[in-house]
C-alpha cells in the first residue's frame, strides 16, 4: 500500500470538509477568526489521529455487534482530554468555542474513519489516515476562518488588517454567508479535483498510445 497515498488522499481528494462534507457544523460557526478554526481544526485532527490508532489497536478485540458505541466511547474520552487541557491552559478559546467541542464526539468523520479504516488496518495505515484527514480538516477551517475573519472582520488574528475605514461585509461574519462561502470552495476544489483527473487519464492515454 503506497502511504503517501494513504496520508494525502485526506488532503485534496478526499478532503473531509470540501469533498466528502462531513461535519459541517464547525465551518458555520466557530470560524469566525483563524484562532477559534485553527483550534477548531487541530482539535479534530489530534482526536481523529489518536481515535485511529486506538481502534486500531483494539480492533481485533471488539465484538462487532457493540463496536459502534466503543468508538464513541473511545472519541469521548479522547475529546474529554482535550477540553481539559484547553480548559486550563487555553479557556478564552475554550469558551469560544463551547458546545461545539462537545459535538466533536459525534462528529461524522471521525467515526466514519474509525469504522472504514482503523477497524480494517494497521497502526501505520490508521496513523496516516488520521493524519490526512485531520490535516485536510485543518486546512479547511484555517482557510475559511482566514477568509471570514479578514472580509467580514477586517482583521487578522484579532490585528486590523485595513484601518478604521474599512466597512466589513457583515455577511460573511454571519452563518448564511459562511454557508455561502463553504459552497464556492467546495465547487472550486471538485473543478480542480475533476482537472487533475482528467490530466491524469490524458497522461495515461499518451503513455498507452507511445
Amino acid at each position: 500500500m503506497n502511504l503517501w497515498k494513504v496520508f494525502s488522499r485526506g488532503i485534496i481528494e478526499e478532503n473531509p470538509y470540501f469533498v466528502l462534507a462531513l461535519s459541517l457544523c464547525p465551518g458555520l460557526a466557530v470560524t469566525t477568526s483563524v484562532i477559534n478554526g485553527l483550534t477548531m481544526g487541530l482539535t479534530v485532527w489530534f482526536v481523529i489521529t489518536s481515535n485511529n490508532v486506538v481502534v486500531s489497536i483494539i480492533r481485533k478485540t471488539i465484538n462487532k455487534k457493540v463496536r459502534v458505541p466503543v468508538y464513541i466511547t473511545c472519541i469521548a474520552t479522547i475529546v474529554t482530554c482535550v477540553q481539559l487541557f484547553l480548559q486550563a491552559f487555553a479557556p478564552d478559546l475554550y469558551k469560544a468555542l463551547g458546545v461545539y467541542l462537545d459535538l466533536v464526539v459525534v462528529f461524522a468523520i471521525i467515526l466514519a474513519r474509525a469504522e472504514s479504516v482503523a477497524s480494517k488496518n494497521g497502526v501505520l495505515v490508521s496513523f496516516l489516515d488520521g493524519m490526512g484527514m485531520g490535516v485536510g480538516f485543518t486546512i479547511a477551517m484555517f482557510v475559511i476562518s482566514f477568509v471570514r475573519e479578514l472580509i467580514g472582520n477586517g482583521t487578522l488574528f484579532g490585528v486590523d488588517v485595513f484601518g478604521p475605514s474599512y466597512m466589513p461585509a457583515l455577511i460573511l461574519a454571519l452563518p448564511p454567508g459562511a454557508f455561502m462561502l463553504i459552497g464556492f470552495m467546495m465547487a472550486g476544489v471538485k473543478m480542480w479535483n475533476q482537472s487533475r483527473e482528467k490530466a491524469k487519464q490524458l497522461k495515461a492515454m499518451e503513455g498507452s498510445e507511445g
